[in-house]
C-alpha cells in the first residue's frame, strides 16, 4: 500500500504516532516526540497507561478467543502496527480467526500492510474509515466478517476523540449491528488517580494537535456498556482487568475499561 506523503503533515503531532513513540516504536516525527515528551514530563503515568492498555488488549483478546470462542474481531482506531496486534494474538490461539482493522490516519494507512499478515486459515482486512461513520464501517466490514456470527468490537482509546455525547450513539449503532453473543472491548482515559496531571495532558494534547480528546469518568465510560453484560471484574483500571501474576503489571492507571457481552 503506497504512502501518499502529501497526506501526512509531519509538522502537526498525531495521536497514533505519539502513542507509537510511547510504546517504543519508530514511526513518528520530531513533533510527535516533542509533544510526547512534554506530556510525559507533566504526566509520567502516560507511559504506564500506554503499556497497560496494550496488555489489556492482549488479555481481552486471549480470553475472547480461548474462553468465549470468538473468531471475528472489528478493531476500530487500531493505530500504528506494533507488537501483539489483535490478529497476532487471536491467530496464535485460533488460526482461523478473521480480523478487520479500521483507522483514518494516513500514516496508519501507509503501514496497513503490516496489519494484513494472516494465517492461511484466517483473514485480515483494513478499512480506511472514521469512527464517526459507523454505517460505512459496518458495510465495509461485512465483506470480511460474517454478521450472523458473534463479533468482538474493539475500541481502545478511540472514543475520547469524540468529545461530545454523540460518542454513545455511534458506539450504540456499531453494537446494535452485532449479533447475539458478540462483545464490546472498550477503554479510555479517566481522571480518577491523578486528575490534575490527566487534565494537563488533555490541555497539552489539544493545544498541540488537530485531533482533540477528552477524559471521561468511569461512570461515563460505563454508559457505553448500558445494553451489555459486563464480564467480571466489571469496568476497572485496565491494569486490573484479569491481571497476570503479581509483578508483571503496573499499578492502577488512569485508563478504565471492560468487556461486555451482548445477550
Amino acid at each position: 500500500m503506497p504512502l501518499d506523503a502529501s497526506s501526512i503533515n509531519s509538522g502537526v503531532p498525531h495521536s497514533a504516532r505519539i502513542w507509537n513513540y510511547w510504546l517504543g516504536g519508530k514511526d513518528c516525527y520530531e513533533i510527535d516526540r516533542l509533544v510526547g515528551d512534554q506530556i510525559v514530563a507533566a504526566n509520567p503515568q502516560i507511559l504506564d497507561i500506554a503499556r497497560a492498555q496494550r496488555a489489556f488488549l492482549v488479555r481481552a483478546v486471549e480470553h475472547l478467543v480461548r474462553e468465549a470462542g470468538i473468531r471475528q474481531f472489528l478493531d476500530v482506531g487500531t493505530g500504528l502496527p506494533t507488537a501483539d496486534n489483535t490478529h497476532e494474538v487471536a491467530q496464535r490461539i485460533a488460526p482461523e480467526t478473521r480480523i478487520v482493522y479500521v483507522d483514518h490516519d494516513p500514516v496508519v494507512l501507509a503501514h496497513a500492510e503490516a496489519l494484513l499478515t494472516s494465517t492461511p486459515e484466517g483473514s485480515t482486512d483494513y478499512i480506511d474509515a472514521d469512527l464517526r461513520n459507523p454505517e460505512g464501517i459496518l458495510q465495509a466490514a461485512a465483506k470480511t466478517l460474517d454478521f450472523t456470527r458473534p463479533i468482538a468490537l474493539v475500541l481502545l482509546g478511540i472514543t475520547a476523540h469524540i468529545v461530545d455525547d454523540t460518542a454513545y450513539d455511534i458506539v450504540g449503532r456499531l453494537v446494535g449491528a452485532l449479533p447475539s453473543g458478540s462483545y464490546l472491548v472498550l477503554c479510555d482515559d479517566t481522571e480518577v488517580l491523578d486528575p490534575e496531571a490527566m487534565r494537563t495532558m488533555i490541555e497539552q494534547w489539544n493545544e498541540a494537535g488537530d485531533n482533540p480528546r477528552i477524559n471521561r469518568s468511569p461512570e461515563q465510560l460505563a454508559r457505553f456498556f448500558d445494553s451489555l453484560e459486563l464480564l467480571d471484574p466489571g469496568l476497572v483500571s485496565v491494569s486490573r482487568w484479569r491481571p497476570l501474576p503479581a509483578g508483571t503489571e503496573p499499578g492502577e492507571v488512569d485508563d478504565f475499561g471492560g468487556v461486555g457481552r451482548k445477550a
